[in-house]
């Protein structure tokens, strides 16, 4: 049923741009390369070629127009980002908003580097620590026990004393 549903979206898809009359191929060729490459606003993962939205319907449109009227490729795109928006394009250019999607994996990928390292030298030094205070309380622990030791023996040493 999927499948079929799919072949029917397709086919939808062909239907609608043999609907449209064009003056050479190298137009229709235009045309099928820019609804391929443009998204539709609404549906946002088809692109307008796919999307039966009344909005990817005006863009198909207003494609169509501006092919017939002799845009280039690059003028409608134009056209069509000034209107819609870079997110229009699945192709958005680098500039001072797009740029953080570029750079912002990279830096969380350098942060999380970051916070490994420092976690894995902190666990060194805490086991590096904690050994150096096991061996300190190690010393205590013998030192105390030699004093109990030690206090016991007179305790001991003073009630036989007194017994004798």
């Amino acid at each position: 049923m999927i499948v079929t549903l799919s072949f029917a979206a397709t086919a939808v898809a062909e239907q609608s741009q043999e609907l449209f009359n064009f003056e050479s191929e190298q137009q229709r060729r235009i045309y099928a390369q820019l609804t391929a490459e443009l998204r539709c606003p609404q549906c946002q993962n088809q692109n307008i070629a796919d999307s039966n939205a009344v909005v990817a319907v005006d863009m198909r449109e207003k494609t169509h127009e501006l092919v017939l009227q002799g845009y280039n490729r690059q003028q409608v795109l134009d056209y069509m980002i000034d209107r819609y928006g870079n997110f229009v394009h699945y192709q958005p250019p680098v500039n001072s908003v797009t740029i953080w999607l570029w750079l912002l994996p990279v830096l969380m990928l350098v942060a999380l580097f970051l916070f490994q390292l420092r976690r894995r030298r902190n666990v060194d030094e805490d086991d590096s620590t904690s050994s150096e205070v096991l061996s300190e309380t190690a010393t205590k622990a013998a030192q105390q026990k030699a004093l109990l030791s030690n206090e016991l023996d007179h305790i001991i040493e003073r009630y036989r004393s007194k017994k004798l």
